[in-house]
Order: C-alpha cells, then sequence, then structure tokens
C-alpha cells in the first residue's frame, strides 16, 4: 500500500514536473519568437549592410582596375617624355655642336684677318716713321717761293699729262707780253688759250693755322684777303690777253686744305676772282676741269675732220654702188652656171638610157630616138 502510494506520489511529481518543463518549454519558445520578430529587422539591415559592402568591394576592384589603367599610362607617357627630353637634348646638343665649331671656325679666322691687319698696321706705321723724316725737308721746300712754286708746277704738270694730249698744251710758255704761264691749254677760238698759274700764297694761310688768339686770327686774315687780292689782279693782268688768249685764266692751289679754307671763310674773294674771270681751282677741281677742255678739244678736232669724213663717205657711198654692180653680174652668173648644170644633167640622163639599150642589144630593137636639141653655146 504503501508502495502504490510512493509510486503515485512518483508519478504525480513526474507530472508536475512535465508540466513545469513544459511550461518552461512555452515560455522559452515565447522568447524565442518574439527574440526572432526582434531579429528580422536587423537582419534585414544586415543584408543591406552586406550588399553595400559588397557594392564597395566592387567599386573597390574597379578603383583598383582604373588606377593600374592610369599608373600604365603614366609610366608610358613618362617613359615618352623622357624619350622626347632625350631627343631634343641631343639635337640641341647637336646644334651647341656645330654653333661652338661654327663659332671656333669664324673666332680663328677673325684672328687671321686682326692678325693680318695688324701687320698691315705695323707696315703702315713703318711708313709714316719712314716718312715723318722727310716732312721736315717737304716743309723746307714750301717755305721757299721759287722751290713751292717748283712743287706746285710738277703737280699741276702732272695733272695735265694725265688730262690732255700732249700736243694740246705748253708748259711755260711765254706770251706776247713777255710773261710766262705756267702752263698755256691750246684751245680753239672762241674760248681760245688759257692760261694756268701754280703759285699760291701759302705763308698767310700758314700764319692762320698757327694763330693762337683773336688778334692773330684776325691780323693773318687780313693779310690772306689782300695776298690772295694781289695773286688774283697780276694772273688777270699777266694772262688774260685780248685776241690771243681767253676771256679767263685758272690759278691752281695745289692744297685741298687751302682751297677749302679758301671757300668756307674767304666766299667774297672767290666772287671777286669771278669777277677778275680768274677761277680759282685745287687738284680735283683742276682735273676736272681739264676733261672739259679735252671733251672742248675732241669735238674742235671733229669739226676740223668733218671734210674729210665727208669725203670718205662719198668714196665709201661709189664703193658700196661698185658692189652692188658686182654682186649683179655674180648672181647672173651663178644662173647661167644653175641653167648648164641642168642641161648637162640632160643629157647624162639620155646617156644612160641609150647605154642600157646597147646592153641589151640582142634581146630588144633599138627604138627611134628624136634628135638631140641643139644647145646654145656660152657667149
Amino acid at each position: 500500500m504503501s508502495g502504490e502510494i510512493d509510486l503515485s506520489n512518483t508519478l504525480v511529481l513526474g507530472g508536475i514536473a512535465a508540466a513545469v518543463l513544459l511550461v518552461i518549454l512555452l515560455l522559452v519558445l515565447s522568447a524565442s519568437l518574439k527574440a526572432a520578430r526582434a531579429v528580422q529587422p536587423l537582419q534585414w539591415q544586415m543584408g543591406q549592410l552586406g550588399q553595400r559592402v559588397q557594392a564597395l568591394s566592387d567599386g573597390q576592384q574597379h578603383l583598383s582596375g582604373g588606377l593600374h589603367h592610369v599608373s600604365e599610362a603614366q609610366a608610358k607617357a613618362q617613359g615618352q617624355m623622357i624619350q622626347m627630353v632625350e631627343k631634343r637634348l641631343a639635337d640641341v646638343s647637336d646644334l651647341m655642336a656645330q654653333s661652338l665649331q661654327g663659332n671656333a671656325v669664324r673666332t680663328a679666322r677673325s684672328l687671321g684677318d686682326l692678325h693680318a691687319r695688324l701687320e698691315a698696321i705695323d707696315k703702315a706705321q713703318a711708313n709714316i716713321e719712314k716718312l715723318s723724316g722727310n716732312v721736315l725737308s717737304l716743309q723746307d721746300i714750301l717755305s721757299n717761293k721759287q722751290t713751292r712754286g717748283a712743287f706746285g708746277e710738277i703737280q699741276l704738270h702732272d695733272i695735265v699729262q694725265r688730262a690732255l694730249p700732249s700736243d694740246s698744251y705748253t708748259m711755260q710758255a711765254t706770251l706776247s707780253n713777255g710773261k710766262r704761264a705756267d702752263c698755256l691749254v691750246h684751245l680753239p677760238k672762241p674760248p681760245g688759250a688759257i692760261a694756268i698759274d701754280a703759285k699760291f700764297p701759302l705763308e698767310p694761310y700758314e700764319a692762320l693755322r698757327n694763330a693762337t688768339n683773336d688778334a692773330e686770327t684776325a691780323e693773318a686774315r687780313r693779310q690772306m684777303r689782300a695776298a690772295l687780292r694781289h695773286h688774283i689782279r697780276a694772273i688777270s693782268e699777266k694772262y688774260i690777253l685780248p685776241g690771243e688768249t681767253a676771256d679767263g685764266a685758272l690759278m691752281f692751289l695745289p692744297s685741298e686744305a687751302v682751297y677749302a679754307e679758301l671757300h668756307a671763310n674767304f666766299p667774297e674773294i672767290v666772287r671777286e676772282g669771278f669777277s677778275a674771270r680768274v677761277w680759282i681751282v685745287s687738284p680735283t677741281t683742276c682735273m676736272a676741269t681739264l676733261n672739259t677742255m679735252r671733251a672742248v678739244l675732241k669735238d674742235a678736232r671733229m669739226r676740223e675732220q668733218a671734210g674729210a669724213i665727208r669725203k670718205e663717205l662719198a668714196e665709201l657711198y661709189k664703193d658700196i654702188e661698185r658692189l652692188g654692180v658686182r654682186v649683179d653680174n655674180l648672181d647672173r652668173h651663178f644662173s647661167q652656171a644653175a641653167k648648164d648644170v641642168s642641161e648637162i644633167r640632160i643629157s647624162a640622163d639620155k646617156a644612160g638610157r641609150r647605154a642600157r639599150r646597147l646592153d641589151n642589144f640582142d634581146f630588144e630593137e633599138l627604138t627611134q630616138e628624136p634628135p638631140s636639141p641643139v644647145l646654145p653655146r656660152d657667149s
């Protein structure tokens, strides 16, 4: 009996325990359902987060590929840039080398030219030093009136000799009044012979050059004016002779410096010379004047030869007419010769045909040839 009671108690306790366990299971299941419902949004967010992470991963892969492509393109462009820079540097280096070589050649040539010029300068300096020793003697010559006149005459003679024929002038010519001109140019009338005087007043010019103050300059100018006026008047009185010489004469100044000083600072003296018909010339202007005289002489000589030229032209015309007649005769002879050649050719053709018939004598009969025309004889 007690055994049954214990068994029943055990069963009761077991049922209670089972009921408690069932209740706990129900509670746990209920909590699990609630937890599952609470986790669903989280799971959805986790899914979205996973998708975003996957998208980020894909973008990172694309970015990594793009960066790799950019890196390769940059490396290729950098290589091309390096090659281009190296090529440019090589071209610049070549140009620099050529330029340096050209500069070296030009520098060497310039140095050679400079050396040659320095040698020429050394020679010129030696000549100057050699000539400087003769300056005093030249000054001594020019300081004496007679030697100065001889110097001017020699220079004038050299210029006239170069400009005019030898038979068109006379040095140291004596005129009818007994005066002797340094040179007399024989021009036809008009204008007639022109006298040239080669003396010049050097002392006033030297005094003018050596003047150190205004008073000395004014005195030297006064002396130079007086000397030039006297010289012009003397030339006009000595060398302008009506009926014998031209109505003018030349005053030759063998110094360009004196001539320039005269025209620069003494224009009134030049005008007085024009009034007196005394033309003042320097070596340069004298050469130009003499060339003009040479043209006048040439024109006069051509006029003198005009009659002879006309006579020669008449004889030339007769020769041309005679030549025309002879050409006509020669043309007639050529025409007759051409006619004779044509007739000879006709006779030769006939002789050739007759020879061919004779060659065939056994096979053909000779035909009667018409009589040959009688050729006219050349008269």
